[in-house]
This record gives C-alpha cells, sequence and structure tokens, in this order.
C-alpha cells in the first residue's frame, strides 16, 4: 500500500505545481537568509580569533554558508522544474532527472538537520575553545613590544569593556600571571626585587588588574592594585565590594554570547529544514502525480500521488534486500577475479616425448 497516496484531478495538479513554484523561491530566500547567518557568524567569531585556541568553531558557520548556497541552488532548479510542469511537454525532459533529484534533496534536508543541531551542541568545544585561547591571550597582554603580539592588549582590554567582565574565569585569574611588562618595572625599587625574588618563576606578580575590569557603575574611584588588601583602602571590602570589578570571567560571557546567537540559528534552521521537507514532499507528489496518469494524451484525467509506492516497512526492506544482492554481487566479481588470478598463475606442463 502508498504511502500518503492523495488523488488529484487537473485542476489540484496546477495548484500544486503552483504552489510549490512559489515555495521553491521562498526557500531560494531561506537560503539566502542562511547564507547571511553562516557569514554574519564567521566575521563574528573572526574577531574575536585572537582568543580562541583552534579554527574548529568555523566549522558551523562554514556548513551555515554552503547550505545557503546549495539551497538556492536546489531550490531554483526545483522552482524551474515545476514551473515547467505545467507544459507536458517541457516537463517530459525533466523526467528522469526527478529520481535522482529528489534523492539528492533527502540527502541535503538530512544535511540542513545535522547543521542545526550542531548550532545547539557547539557549546562544548567552544566553552574548550574560549577557555584556552583567553588563557594564552591573557599571557601575552604585556608582550606590547613583541611583533605579532602588540595587538593582544588593546584586544584584551576592549573585550574586557565590551562584555562588561574580567579575566578568563574571574578577575582572580590576574593575580596569577604577571600582565604588567618588565619595561615599566623599576628593577631598582625594594618592593619589585621582593615580588619577582618571592615567585619561583621570577615573575612579577600583583593582586591587581587591568583598568578594563573596572566597573564604571560603582560609585568609589576603581581600586585596581591591592584588590584583595583591605587595609590598603580606606572603607573597603574586596569581599562585599561587587560593583567595584566585573566579575563575570570572559570565558563566560563570549560562551554565553556565541550560544544565544548559534541557538537562535539553530531554530531559524530547524524552520527552514521543515519548509524544505515540505517543499520536497509536494515535489514528490507532483512527479508520482503525473507519471500516473493513466493517457498522457489526456491531461485532464485523474491520477493519483504518493511519498512512497510501498509502505515503509515494505520500503525498508526492499532496500535492504538490495543491499544484500549488491554485497552479493560483489562477492561473485570478487571470487571471480580471484579465480581468474590463479588461473594465471599456474603455467601448464609440457611432456617432452623423445
Amino acid at each position: 500500500m502508498a504511502l500518503l497516496k492523495v488523488k488529484f484531478n487537473q485542476k489540484k495538479r496546477v495548484k500544486l505545481a503552483q504552489g510549490l513554484w512559489l515555495m521553491n523561491w521562498f526557500s531560494v530566500f531561506a537560503g539566502i537568509l542562511v547564507f547571511s547567518m553562516g557569514l554574519f557568524l564567521k566575521i563574528e567569531l573572526r574577531k574575536r580569533s585572537e582568543v580562541m585556541d583552534n579554527s574548529e568553531s568555523h566549522f558551523v558557520p562554514n556548513s551555515l554558508i554552503l547550505m545557503g548556497i546549495l539551497s538556492c541552488a536546489f531550490n531554483g532548479f526545483a522552482g524551474k522544474i515545476c514551473y515547467d510542469s505545467l507544459d507536458p511537454a517541457k516537463f517530459a525532459k525533466w523526467k528522469p532527472l526527478l529520481k535522482p533529484y529528489l534523492a539528492l534533496c533527502c540527502v541535503f534536508n538530512i544535511l540542513i538537520f545535522f547543521v542545526a543541531l550542531m548550532c545547539f551542541l557547539m557549546r562544548g568545544s567552544l566553552d574548550s575553545t574560549l577557555a584556552q585561547g583567553l588563557k594564552n591571550g591573557m599571557k601575552f597582554y604585556r608582550d606590547t613590544d613583541t611583533p605579532g603580539r602588540c595587538f593582544m592588549k588593546k584586544t584584551i582590554d576592549m573585550l574586557q569593556i565590551e562584555f562588561k567582565c574580567c579575566g578568563n574565569n574571574g578577575y582572580k585569574d590576574w593575580f596569577e600571571i604577571q600582565w604588567i611588562s618588565n619595561r615599566y618595572l623599576d628593577f631598582s625599587s625594594k618592593e619589585v626585587k621582593d615580588r619577582i625574588k618571592s615567585n619561583v618563576d621570577g615573575r612579577y606578580l600583583v593582586d591587581g588588574v587591568p583598568f578594563s575590569c573596572c566597573n564604571p557603575s560603582s560609585p568609589r574611584p576603581c581600586i585596581q592594585y591591592q584588590v584583595t588588601n583591605n587595609s590598603a583602602h580606606y572603607s573597603y571590602d574586596y569581599q562585599t565590594e561587587e560593583l567595584n570589578l566585573w566579575r563575570r570571567g570572559c570565558r563566560e560571557a563570549l560562551l554565553n554570547y556565541y550560544s544565544s546567537m548559534m541557538s537562535s540559528m539553530g531554530a531559524v534552521i530547524l524552520l527552514v529544514w521543515i519548509f524544505e521537507m515540505s517543499v520536497m514532499v509536494g515535489l514528490r507528489l507532483l512527479h508520482t502525480s503525473l507519471e500516473s496518469i493513466a493517457n498522457p494524451e489526456d491531461p485532464e484525467c485523474e491520477s493519483e500521488g504518493w511519498i512512497l509506492e510501498n509502505s515503509l516497512k515494505d520500503t525498508f526492506k526492499s532496500a535492504l534486500e538490495n543491499l544484500k544482492k549488491l554485497g552479493k554481487f560483489n562477492q561473485v566479481e570478487a571470487g571471480a577475479e580471484g579465480a581468474e588470478g590463479e588461473e594465471g598463475g599456474k603455467t601448464p606442463a609440457i611432456t617432452t616425448v623423445s
């Protein structure tokens, strides 16, 4: 029994073809939207590539760009088919291509669904990428005179100001690295010498943070040095001064920013996927309804359209049997080639009669 069998007359077939033509052009615009989203996400990731550890994060935007291009191509082609289906003479040239085209559409829709899932599931890989990238970026904060790293201070400062964050996981991350360049340290000062000697690695570590960690909403001037020393500042307790510095780490801030962006894109792509599936089902119904016309010379006669010629169970069994036959055929071919090789390797015995 055919799956989703529908009866059509000439009027219904024309309406279906016209509706599909319109839907395909909407799908072309949807493809442009997907392409634009991928391009936007790629630009946003590239803006902060200095604080990302690898290029794996570009898999999703690259996939969106590819899916957008393919969507425009597939739906533009389907729109032409639907337009020509109104004329039996023009539609005849498309008949041999429709089955392969529908198979490609099926693969394409699977890929779109996979990309939509990736938008929702990428948070984990993006988390590790940002954690390592921000850690490295903070290490290079002081290298303002080193070629290739001189921009890192500005990048980190602008990042902390824009996203209202501080450090990797929090402001205390700055206490563990030397973020002040040696050229700005007075090595004749006893305080500087003592700090460097007290550290095993010979680094100048302080309980201070860059100015970009300061919260401008704080009612008092920002305390960015001796942050944990209550006695160094009047009427100050660093554990209760929540407005003094940004408490949120930049990894969390960036992760939330990109995750919300990709979740929104994933929702849009799922809607595009549902729309593409509807177009594919409609095209299949149009294809089968035109093929099942009993009298091609009488285009006004009734016909039947379906999604699958047999039930889902029977179609699955048939596909399995075809795969098994294909496997046996390959085994037979391999066996025949082996037998030919053995025969070719044998040399006939020659008996010499004297």
